[in-house]
């Protein structure tokens, strides 16, 4: 039997790794087998990681050691964030990922120039611009979720015009690059540019947005460790970080089609400018109030009821609380329910993840298609923290900026409750009608105090 040699055991390790990257993506895309999805992802890119490592190229350890030791002393304090500061830490994951794929174009480019061809130097431009911009936006984008910088769009009068134009000048610079790749002192100019635009880019958009923002990032540094892959001809690289730009463009695709928005929409719509009702009808207009022992009550005499989650939620790191509601509320024989929105939350799926931090049952949470039709012959619809994703106003108003977003048919249920701190618009900066209908009671205050509360009085009292 012939022995395997030194290439062929790495490329056997790299084809392993990359089918287990697709398995991956294949068991991530249901709740039920998601943690199998993550384990087969770390396998492969420790699988990757290590047969690379032994690849004859690499003539010495050291510095790869030193790398490894940083970015261990870094990852374990991001990787233990709390549930609410994963979308920031998405982020900066993808920020990290971006720039190390940018600086290893920047040092290929110094390594071999003038004797680039113009399809090398093709690949190295194109990934340099898109992690050089991805970095900086994913850094705006941190910082808009953290609330270090303001949520709301920062816009100026040509804004679009200027930030189109730095990127021309980027892609200019590329273009005469390609051509003679001998003019060193342009290359730096190319990617400070391609910096300048990442910050561009995303500093417009709003916290209503960022969902989707966080999603394209993804697929941005995703292309650009796929085109670094092209420029180190390492082919694990290419399929991983092709699976990971398509994955995250297509969850880009859908996440607009659940906000009924386009991409130009939500990458230069600057939505989420805070909005004057017209007239004093809205200073007008007032909602009924409730007790945690009304709300008790309320669920206790209830047969069905759909919870909607929302960021409140997972600000007061509410999702235990409402384990514990949903626990006791099914043992007096309360069929319970979650009603998902695609966009709840700051990050795809944050509101899937939270709740199974809480070991909520797979079952129960169900996405937006799933549960629209059950909310006609639900008896309660509690709404935790949830605001611009059950407006009315996307279905009835065609004034409103968000005409047209599917939504989460709340104020179909026979009863409405709403845990809120406060009547505050929402990131579309609009009031929510839901608040003001005959049906809807409001709960204000912090959502793990109000949720915490209501379990007292249930196991306190009840039926």
């Amino acid at each position: 039997m012939t022995a395997f040699t030194a290439g062929q055991l790495i490329d056997l390790a790299y084809l392993v790794a990359v089918a287990l990257f697709i398995l991956a993506l294949k068991w991530l895309s249901s709740p039920t087998s998601a943690r199998r999805g993550v384990l087969s992802g770390e396998v492969a890119a420790a699988l990757a990681v290590i047969a690379t490592l032994y690849n004859p190229e690499v003539i010495q350890y050291k510095w790869i050691l030193i790398a490894l030791v940083v970015g261990t002393g870094a990852g374990i304090p991001l990787g233990m964030v709390h549930m609410t500061a994963v979308p920031q830490r998405t982020a900066l994951s993808h920020a990290f990922g971006a720039l190390s794929a940018a600086m290893i174009g920047i040092a290929e480019y110094y390594v071999r120039a003038p004797r680039l061809t113009p399809f090398a130097m093709t690949e190295i431009a194109l990934e340099v611009i898109i992690g050089s911009l991805t970095f900086t936006g994913s850094l705006i984008a941190a910082g808009k979720l953290q609330e270090i910088l303001p949520q709301r769009p920062i816009t100026y009068r040509g804004q679009n015009f200027v930030s189109l134009s730095v990127l021309g000048a980027a892609v200019v610079m590329a273009v005469f690059l390609i051509v003679h790749p001998e003019y060193v002192h342009l290359f730096p100019a190319m990617v400070l540019v391609s910096l300048v635009f990442g910050v561009l880019l995303v500093t417009p958009i709003g916290g209503a947005d960022m969902p989707t923002v966080i999603s394209l990032l993804n697929s941005y540094a995703g292309f650009s460790a796929a085109l670094l892959g092209f420029v180190l001809n390492i082919k694990v690289l290419v399929v991983a970080g092709a699976l990971d730009g398509s994955s995250g463009f297509i969850l880009s695709v859908i996440m607009c089609k659940a906000m009924n928005r386009s991409f130009t929409n939500v990458m230069f719509g600057a939505f989420g400018q805070m909005q004057t009702p017209a007239g004093s009808a809205a200073a007008e207009r007032t909602v009924r109030s409730a007790t945690a022992e009304e709300a008790a009550a309320i669920l206790t005499a209830a047969r069905t009821l759909v919870i909607v989650p929302g960021y409140g939620m997972a600000v007061a790191q509410a999702q235990h609380k409402v384990r514990e509601l949903f626990d006791i509320l099914t043992r007096k024989g309360v069929d319970v329910k979650f009603g998902i929105h695609p966009v709840a939350g700051r990050m795809p799926g944050h509101m899937n993840v939270l709740l199974a931090e809480a070991d909520i049952p797979y079952d129960k949470l169900l996405d937006m298609e799933s549960v629209n039709p059950e909310f006609p012959q639900t008896d309660v619809a509690l709404v935790i923290g949830a605001n611009d994703v059950t407006n009315p106003a996307a279905r009835k108003d065609a004034g409103s900026p968000i005409y047209g977003m599917p939504i989460l048919d709340v104020d179909k249920a026979r009863t409405v409750m709403v845990i809120k701190r406060s009547l505050s618009p929402g990131f579309a900066g609009i009031d929510n009608e839901l608040y003001y209908l005959e049906k809807t009671l409001m709960l204000f205050g912090d959502a793990k105090t109000a949720v915490g509360e209501i379990v007292r009085e249930l196991a306190g009292g009840g039926h």
